[in-house]
């Protein structure tokens, strides 16, 4: 896979609407197989226990996973199958990145796995899925610029 293909996929990330204006602190790396998702905890992340709500984990361990698929597939956008979670510990603050990582392929279905861990290295949650290319081609209408 080459970077150029890498680049265009954080662009196109980045700049989706829920990343700019609502997780604006986003920030990504993808590589071949592999993909780390960042983001500054904030209190508008957070539920009545003043702590980051579990949309927020889902969100960044699926993210760091599907990722980590769509780095080794150029023609198409993938979509989540299945992905499940772990929680492990409370986040309130901080930053926390997910770290997701390529399990298998068969070439139909893509497993992936990723961890979250807070600023200190402390894993606090983990999940996997399952992925599949969906009809829809990687091109500049979609963002992938």
């Amino acid at each position: 896979m080459s970077s150029e293909h890498f680049r265009k996929l954080e662009r196109m990330y980045l700049l989706a609407n829920v990343n700019t204006l609502l997780f604006d602190t986003t920030t990504a790396h993808i590589s071949n197989g592999k993909a780390e998702i960042g983001l500054t905890v904030v209190p508008k992340y957070f539920h009545a226990l003043n702590a980051m709500h579990g949309s927020v984990y889902f969100k960044l361990l699926d993210d760091a996973a599907f990722f980590s698929v769509n780095s080794v597939v150029e023609d198409f956008f993938v979509l989540t199958k299945s992905f499940e979670i772990h929680f492990k510990r409370p986040v309130t603050g901080g930053k926390i990145l997910a770290k997701g990582e390529l399990v298998s392929s068969n070439g139909e279905l893509f497993v992936a796995k990723s961890e979250l861990m807070n600023e200190t290295g402390k894993v606090v949650g983990y999940g996997h899925g399952e992925f599949v290319k969906s009809k829809v081609k990687l091109t500049p209408d979609i963002g992938y610029v």
